[in-house]
């Protein structure tokens, strides 16, 4: 997740909170150190963009901005950095269970793996003249990583604009897979019966991938500590720890920034290298294959992450809002036009994501930057990572508008700002 403008309840997993406490001790000379455990954190002090970078650049991951400070998962060396930037740290309040569901229930009620797998079958079985399965890839433990393509003659690839929209890049982030897996149903339920929805699959071709870490959502989702084990990256060993956060391994400005971290064990590892990681290198490899006859037949992408409700769209590298020869003043105004438009529909701030803090290997700014697809990020609501399951509904509803508009923008994103006959003749 990137960040958020409104008051969260504060999340913390209390065995992850013990161990980052005791973890705050300076660590033996005599003995080498080894990995970290994050655990999670309020930071008071930092109030704009550039202070929040600040924190940032420590390797902490921020996973919400309140009034006059920001929550932050963090290792024990990145809290301590962040104290001398003279910032003040304190524990995160633990998250209470949710008194409406059991704790079996808080686990079980999000789709978990096995069980997206099975609602994409179904879906691809109730419907296929307009949906089809694919596997993108394989995650470094093996899973697949699965997707489904939507559009009229859906086994044949068409001249049509294409969208491709992914969620659970961060494992935690829980309902970015029930939104994916909403709208999947949104196209599909109302093919043939919502005019609209029928234009919009007969002119496109629509990829969607619910689960593209699924060795980290099913590591987070299988935890004897209820709602879940708070993890973000995937599950493949780097030189000091475990993972590499997927959202900070692309191969457009990687590691140039101070937005990501070096450090094995941080929340926001960038891996050894632009792509190191195997999920990334899948996602890229999928997005380079859509280049057909020289030209990218992806017009739009959207990064489904929760929970701050914003709209987002590159670059989150630097605060230029426009830059010579990778974001020109009319792309800027096309990407700024349409993101306003989207948040106005389900009611989430929008703005440039560097306006919250500097990141850097980000799929956006890679999917923007290196391929020129029109791309965002939507950080949906629900208070926190794993919003009460009674919640699911009423959130997903809440973009499925803006899903359909950025879908229908995908032939001539420039029509938001009146220059279709300029750019798209």
């Amino acid at each position: 997740m990137r960040s958020s403008r409104r008051l969260r309840s504060l999340l913390a997993v209390p065995a992850a909170l013990a161990l980052a406490l005791a973890g705050l001790a300076a660590p033996s000379a005599a003995s080498a150190p080894g990995p970290e455990t994050a655990g999670q954190y309020v930071v008071t002090g930092p109030r704009t963009g550039q202070q929040r970078s600040q924190v940032a650049r420590t390797g902490a991951a921020i996973n919400a901005v309140r009034a006059g400070g920001v929550e932050v998962s963090a290792i024990p060396s990145e809290v301590r950095a962040i104290r001398r930037l003279g910032f003040a740290v304190r524990p995160a309040p633990v998250q209470t269970a949710n008194p409406s569901a059991a704790p079996s229930t808080a686990a079980t009620s999000y789709h978990t793996f096995a069980e997206m797998r099975q609602e994409v079958d179904s879906v691809v079985a109730a419907h296929p003249a307009i949906a089809r399965q694919f596997v993108v890839g394989k995650s470094y433990q093996g899973r697949d990583i699965v997707g489904v393509k939507i559009s009229d003659n859906v086994a044949t690839d068409e001249n049509e604009p294409e969208v491709m929209i992914i969620a659970n890049i961060h494992a935690r982030e829980r309902l970015t897979a029930e939104q994916a897996l909403d709208y999947i149903g949104q196209l599909t339920t109302g093919y043939g019966s919502n005019s609209r929805i029928t234009n919009l699959v007969n002119s496109r071709e629509i990829y969607v991938m619910p689960m593209v870490n699924p060795d980290g959502q099913v590591y987070d989702m299988t935890s004897d500590t209820q709602p879940g084990r708070m993890w973000r990256k995937n599950r493949q060993p780097n030189p000091t720890s475990t993972g590499t956060d997927l959202n900070r391994n692309f191969a457009y400005k990687w590691g140039c920034c101070g937005g990501s971290s070096g450090n094995g064990s941080s929340e926001t590892y960038r891996g050894t290298g632009p792509e190191s990681a195997t999920e990334t290198k899948v996602l890229a490899d999928f997005v380079r294959s859509r280049v057909v006859g020289g030209k990218q037949q992806l017009g739009m992408f959207l990064d489904i992450h929760s929970d701050a409700e914003l709209v987002l769209w590159p670059f989150g590298y630097t605060y230029s809002n426009t830059v010579p020869g990778s974001m020109s003043a009319d792309e800027e105004a096309a990407h700024r036009t349409i993101g306003r438009e989207l948040a106005g529909t389900n009611g989430f701030a929008p703005e440039q994501s560097s306006d919250l803090y500097i990141t850097d290997g980000t799929t956006d700014d890679y999917t923007w930057g290196q391929q020129r697809i029109f791309s965002f990020t939507f950080e949906l609501a629900g208070g926190s990572f794993y919003p009460a399951p009674s919640a699911i509904a009423g959130e997903v509803q809440r973009s499925r508008e803006a899903l359909l508009r950025l879908t229908d923008y995908a032939d001539c994103p420039y029509r938001a700002i009146g220059k279709q006959s300029q750019y798209c003749a």
